[in-house]
């Protein structure tokens, strides 16, 4: 299959083919078909973590190969599709690992699951198809369910970290954040914490890798910038307004949901200002949920 695939474009570089379906499959994690701003997003993953950048390209190298390798069709490598669900599987499961960072046997299973999603892709494909619904991110959050639940945070060679309720695990530790009294460094910290709800969708938490995840968006479109940053907007508020422990809310915890549905909505819809208010109000009841279960 491989072979056949490489027959297929001989005035150009399977190398650079691969680089470049690769680079759209991280980029597809914010629904944005473009190699350049998932090199921009990927060098934000580098300047975060190493670590992860280097779990989750195992993944996505693993999902994008095995696509070529089982002969399935060209548009699904070719535009990012299968990459993004192996970028994300290890990526969290890189994130979820109790071991920390280098431990490399986690790249094995890492590799796996990748694999994984391509195959449950590839099997679930022809039933979504009939019925117009798209895949998307369904074969990541199977695969890394399913890892969570054989794993637990006991296991013997891969443990992952404990379920807990972020407020207990932020108790007793200093949190920067604004103070009570209102003054100057309560609207700077509400600042940083807009851009990191955004880049929070990659598990990054720095404030620099944040303005490159949204430069990255910016290039593919502005308008899905303005929409990732309104969302990121509405879970800060969503979180301050139920009074969820500081340390969820100003690390942008509490955005990165609403920073998604409001890509997802505003590239799945025409845009005009009913999908701009449909936006802002799906922001709101996807985020409100999630951080009333938070301050639980």
């Amino acid at each position: 299959m491989l072979h056949n695939v490489i027959d297929e474009m001989p005035d150009k570089n399977f190398v650079v083919q691969l680089l470049e379906w690769n680079l759209r499959g991280v980029s597809q994690v914010i629904m944005a078909n473009n190699p350049l701003s998932g090199a921009l997003i990927l060098g934000a993953l580098v300047l975060s973590s190493p670590w992860l950048t280097l779990a989750a390209s195992v993944g996505l190298l693993s999902s994008t190969l095995t696509t070529i390798i089982t002969g399935q069709e060209s548009e699904l490598y070719s535009q990012g599709l299968h990459g993004s669900n192996g970028f994300l599987v290890a990526l969290l499961m890189a994130v979820f690992s109790a071991k920390g960072d280098w431990f490399w046997w986690l790249l094995i299973p890492c590799c796996l699951a990748a694999v994984s999603c391509t195959i449950i892709y590839g099997s679930l494909i022809s039933l979504f198809e009939p019925m117009n619904l798209p895949l998307s991110v369904f074969p990541f959050n199977t695969i890394l369910l399913l890892c969570l639940a054989a794993t637990r945070p006991h296991h013997r060679f891969f443990p992952h970290v404990p379920a807990s309720p972020i407020g207990d695990a932020a108790q007793g530790e200093e949190c920067v954040c604004p103070n009570e009294q209102g003054d100057i460094r309560e609207h700077k910290g509400l600042c940083q914490v807009i851009p990191l709800g955004v880049s929070q969708v990659f598990a990054c938490d720095s404030l620099l890798s944040s303005f490159i995840i949204m430069l990255a968006i910016t290039l593919f479109s502005p308008l899905v910038c303005l929409h990732a940053l309104l969302g990121s907007i509405t879970g800060m508020n969503a979180g301050l307004s139920l009074d969820v422990p500081h340390h969820s809310p100003y690390s942008g915890l509490t955005g990165f949901n609403g920073a998604l549905s409001s890509i997802t909505i505003v590239e799945s819809f025409d845009t005009n200002w009913r999908t701009h208010l449909f936006s802002v109000a799906s922001d709101w009841m996807i985020d409100s949920p999630t951080t009333f279960d938070v301050s639980l």
